[in-house]
């Protein structure tokens, strides 16, 4: 079946599909010996398609691996205002991998990265409800406001689904969300009067990033990819 070439570039985990169809408006995208000047265009298998020269491959069998990002990284292949990103820090090996969902700069832990386009854009939908824990710390400690981050809230515009959050005893919070809105543990955090101050991912759904440390990246047996997709896609 032919599908749009942006699609099918994304989908082999090179880059996204606005990625691709910015290599097609650059001319970075040769089709069978002539430069794509479309991203609409489709193919399939049976065409030759190279980005800089390089073959892109159809998507092969998925591939999932848990990576504990450090903070002061960038979750993206390139920053215009020079900042580290994930992949200058991960070994050559990985760099076409596809990063599922981001977290921030100042934020550490757990982050997925797959070969398979679609499978991580799957994993990022909220209507997949996956569960993503964070422990975070705060600033203040009135902690009956947070009662408007669980019952869920709207702020500028933008609703927020409600947050499960529990008090440790040292005061740090551990938060779950299903969602994955830009910044919002950040932003609900703050319109409840408790701006964050460290920001720390443990879990994406059944996964942990417990005994990776930081900076490295594991490889996940097919069991885990077979139970994200049983359980949430």
């Amino acid at each position: 079946m032919k599908i749009r070439i942006a699609k099918f570039i994304a989908d082999s985990g090179i880059t996204s599909r606005r990625g691709a169809e910015q290599m097609i408006a650059d001319g970075r995208v040769i089709v069978n010996g002539m430069v794509a000047t479309t991203p609409v265009m489709f193919v399939d298998d049976t065409d030759e398609i190279l980005v800089d020269g390089k073959k892109v491959e159809p998507r092969t069998d998925t591939v999932l691996y848990a990576f504990n990002k450090p903070v002061g990284t960038v979750t993206t292949t390139h920053d215009p205002r020079g900042r580290n990103t994930i992949y200058d820090i991960l070994p050559r090996e990985y760099r076409n991998l596809r990063y599922v969902g981001r977290l921030d700069f100042n934020t550490s832990g757990l982050l997925l990265l797959t070969n398979d386009g679609l499978f991580a854009r799957k994993l990022t939908q909220p209507s997949a409800n996956i569960p993503r824990v964070y422990l975070v710390d705060v600033d203040g400690n009135n902690m009956s406001k947070l009662d408007k981050a669980r019952r869920g809230v709207t702020i500028d515009g933008i609703h927020y689904r409600p947050m499960e959050i529990k008090v440790m005893p040292d005061k740090r919070l551990r938060v779950t969300v299903t969602e994955g809105k830009k910044n919002e543990i950040r932003i609900v955090l703050k319109y409840c009067g408790l701006p964050v101050r460290k920001l720390h991912r443990i879990m994406y759904g059944p996964i942990s990033v417990k005994n990776i440390p930081t900076g490295k990246i594991v490889k996940l047996d097919e069991k885990t990819i077979d139970e994200l997709i049983k359980t949430y896609l």
